[in-house]
């Protein structure tokens, strides 16, 4: 199914090792808004092949409740390549692309994807990125990358792998610039800013977890990926509006568009200005939140 970055409801992004039956079997009933089959870190070299082979039907098994499928496949071109045979089959929204380096080792990688597509009968373009900062030199061409292709959904930063690329202990603090710079390049380019300010290592603090999640939608991510299932809800609860954010949406709405009525530019409401950056602001928070119940039903 063919995704589009204005329409993106990816608030949670579970992580799946493809090549483990038992977590293919129950993903879909974790509640994530996305599934991320994975064929790189979490899956041995010498399992690789197997997993290409019953991807298509994992794909199948953990979309069966409506959650959207990617697949993170792997930097060296020789195994991009045969990931990228395997993981381009309908029901596949994106693929994760770790390790993008520029505007054409991206590229590279789309053409690759559109002669898949057009091998196995699908149209040119289904296929969506999202491509993974993980280096020191991706950096520093951050907007080259999330402008480089028309396929890219979203761009996320690989806090672990950017961490040690860089020398740096992964936490908030370290990665806190790379995150925002990346905010900025997704927004510049129309496309998703996904992930957290820090590291998704550590899921069993859950309070921690959710801490991060609050601070990085107020940054302006708009989702993230988990490597364990009971950070789901955390972040679907924090990923988005909250009834009393929406009320108040609907509340400035409403007096903003008799403001315009009446001829005014800019009213008072509840002792604070609203003016048109704050009624766009609201009005972009109720899209968002009417894109999330369309998700869940």
């Amino acid at each position: 199914m063919e995704i589009h970055s204005q329409s993106l409801v990816w608030r949670s992004m579970l992580y799946v090792p493809s090549n483990m039956e038992r977590f293919v079997d129950k993903a879909s009933s974790r509640g994530a808004d996305a599934i991320i089959l994975d064929l790189e870190d979490s899956v041995p070299i010498g399992e690789r092949p197997a997993a290409r082979l019953g991807l298509a039907k994992a794909v199948e098994t953990v979309s069966r409740d409506g959650a959207d499928v990617l697949v993170r496949i792997n930097r060296p071109l020789t195994e991009a390549v045969a990931d990228i045979e395997a993981a381009v089959t309908p029901g596949v929204s994106a693929l994760m692309l770790p390790k993008i380096e520029s505007a054409e080792h991206l590229q590279l990688l789309e053409e690759v994807v559109e002669e898949r597509e057009m091998a196995v009968g699908m149209h040119p373009g289904t296929i969506g990125f999202v491509p993974m900062i993980e280096t020191a030199g991706a950096y520093f061409r951050m907007d080259e990358i999330a402008r480089a292709s028309s396929r890219n959904l979203g761009m996320t930063l690989g806090g672990e792998d950017f961490a040690l690329d860089t020398g740096m202990v992964p936490d908030a603090d370290t990665l806190f610039m790379a995150s925002q710079k990346l905010v900025y390049a997704a927004r510049a380019a129309g496309i998703v800013p996904l992930g957290t300010i820090g590291t998704v290592a550590d899921y069993q603090d859950l309070e921690a977890y959710r801490d991060s999640a609050i601070k990085s939608r107020k940054f302006g991510f708009e989702g993230s990926a988990c490597i364990h299932p009971s950070v789901v809800p955390v972040l679907n609860e924090e990923f988005a509006p909250s009834g009393d954010e929406v009320s108040a949406a609907e509340r400035i709405v409403a007096a903003y568009q008799e403001a315009q009525a009446a001829g005014k530019g800019a009213i008072q409401l509840d002792g604070k200005m609203v003016d048109v950056p704050v009624a766009i602001r609201a009005e972009n928070l109720l899209r968002r939140h009417r894109a999330i119940l369309d998700k869940s039903t």
